[in-house]
This record gives structure tokens, C-alpha cells and sequence, in this order.
């Protein structure tokens, strides 16, 4: 009887790829990816002054993008439109996300939602969000006794 020594991440690695192909499974029919939603990237940098919120939405229009703010909370909203092309012969192939999105991004601090300033440029939307005046602690002199 031969000896067989046991090789534990060996068999983590083969059922990793087991699992991988799982899934490769789930998400294919006849051969194509479904579509997963398209979340935009989103960067956000905090000042002193202001919230700067930057969001990637390459390949849409300013027109099809719907931008909310309350002083907690951003709304993005939009829908990526697929091009309707005719193609009589050949396959077509894409990578590219299409269809609707919503995101929300709670924010760090309160902001003024009426003071809010946004720029759609190259596919990037930044948005300029003012923080609010905060209230001044004050101090009261507490009696005691």
C-alpha cells in the first residue's frame, strides 16, 4: 500500500476553481454573460467648507442623469442607453453595462442642498456640496448645590 501525502491547499485551490466555474454557470445562457447593474464609481473628499463628491458615468448624457441631495444623503440616479445598431452579418460582443441605476450615499457631515454645485465633464460628474453652518456649543455655568 502506497503512501499518499495529503496536500491541504491543493484541495482549497481545486475547490476554489470548482467554485469559480459554479458561478461562471449561474451568471451564463447560451453562452453570454447576463448583464449585472451598472453602479457608478464614486470618490468623495471632505474640506472643511465642503463635501466634493466625483462619480465615473462615462458614456451618458447629463440629460439622463437625475442628481439629489438632502442634507444627510446624495441620490444618483440615471440609465446607461444602449446604441441600437443593425448589424446584418458577424457577432457582436460588449463588456459595457446598460440599463438604469440608483445609488444613494449618506454623507459625513450635513450639507447645504440648496447651495449645491455640480460639473459634468468627461464622463465624470462632481459635485461641490457646502457644509452646513453648525451650531456653536455654548458653555453654561451650571450651579450646583
Amino acid at each position: 500500500m502506497a503512501l499518499i501525502r495529503w496536500q491541504p491547499f491543493q484541495e482549497i485551490e481545486s475547490l476554489q476553481q470548482e467554485m469559480n466555474r459554479l458561478f461562471d454557470n449561474l451568471t451564463t445562457t447560451n453562452g453570454e454573460r447576463f448583464s449585472k447593474a451598472f453602479v457608478p464609481a464614486a470618490e468623495m473628499h471632505e474640506t472643511p467648507d465642503a463635501i466634493h463628491l466625483k462619480l465615473e458615468v462615462p458614456g451618458m448624457e447629463a440629460s439622463d442623469i437625475d442628481v439629489q441631495v438632502s442634507a444627510e444623503a446624495v441620490s444618483i440616479s440615471g440609465e446607461r442607453k444602449e446604441q441600437a445598431k443593425t448589424e446584418d452579418k458577424g457577432i457582436k460582443r460588449t463588456e459595457f453595462r446598460y440599463g438604469s441605476f440608483r445609488r444613494v450615499i449618506p454623507l459625513p457631515a450635513r450639507v447645504q442642498n440648496t447651495n449645491v454645485q455640480a460639473e459634468y465633464k468627461n464622463g465624470i460628474l462632481n459635485l461641490t456640496l457646502p457644509k452646513a453652518e453648525q451650531e456653536k456649543n455654548k458653555v453654561v455655568k451650571v450651579n450646583i448645590g
